[in-house]
């Protein structure tokens, strides 16, 4: 697969904690530069990189995504609502939220339904990404939530924050293959290193790889 296809379809990432604003700003110019499916940063640097985008590259059309209840899922429906509302409000394309991880573990899929559609009536036509934390969910427990997520109307289910001890794993991408409903799409997320990892997540079933280590491998063979 032709790496200029992978690199359509890569969230290029960065939420570590002490991300500054020239990284930001550097994510922002090689999501241009190899026109990656979004930049997927923190809330907090959204309407800078918005607007950075915007007068930098008129021209283009880069979407910025941000997350929300990350990276552990447990704030309230009415904090990730609020935080939703927000990032939306500051330029925000597309939306990456965590589940109620214990709701889960609870069998508490309505509540963690109600949640996600909840979240999704904020975004409107906005994208929406439910991450399931794959690594602490049993095989059981993800097939639950694929059907949660396609009765939520959310866009995409998605494996890993990357922040929990695992990332996406091909396993995990061929089981939501199989058992999401017609419209949901894929997201593997955390510890995609190689192109040839990603082109096996694609082949699998994924629309979109959240990943920075690609765009790194593409600079560093100049």
């Amino acid at each position: 697969m032709d790496r200029n296809v992978i690199l359509s379809r890569v969230d290029h990432t960065l939420l570590a904690q002490g991300a500054t604003w020239e990284q930001i700003k550097g994510i922002c110019d090689d999501g241009v530069k190899y026109d990656t499916a979004s930049v997927c940063i923190p809330a907090s640097y959204v309407k800078q990189a918005k607007e950075y985008i915007v007068s930098t590259y008129p021209d283009k059309d880069l979407p910025v995504c941000t997350v929300i209840g990350f990276p552990n899922g447990y704030s309230t429906t009415a904090v990730k609502v609020y935080e939703t509302e927000d990032a939306i409000k500051n330029g925000a394309d597309e939306i990456d939220m965590v589940i109620n991880i214990g709701w889960v573990k609870d069998g508490l899929y309505t509540k963690v339904e109600e949640e996600i559609k909840a979240i999704k009536a904020v975004c409107g036509d906005k994208i929406l990404k439910v991450i399931i934390e794959t690594c602490l969910l049993t095989d059981e427990e993800k097939v639950e939530m694929c059907k949660v997520v396609t009765a939520s109307g959310a866009d995409f289910i998605k494996t890993s924050t990357g922040f929990a001890g695992g990332g996406a794993t091909f396993a995990d991408v061929e089981l939501f293959a199989k058992n999401v409903g017609a419209g949901v799409k894929i997201k593997a997320a955390g510890g995609i290193s190689s192109f040839e990892d990603a082109e096996r997540f694609v082949e699998l079933g994924a629309s979109r790889l959240g990943t920075s280590r690609l765009v790194k491998i593409m600079k560093q063979q100049g």
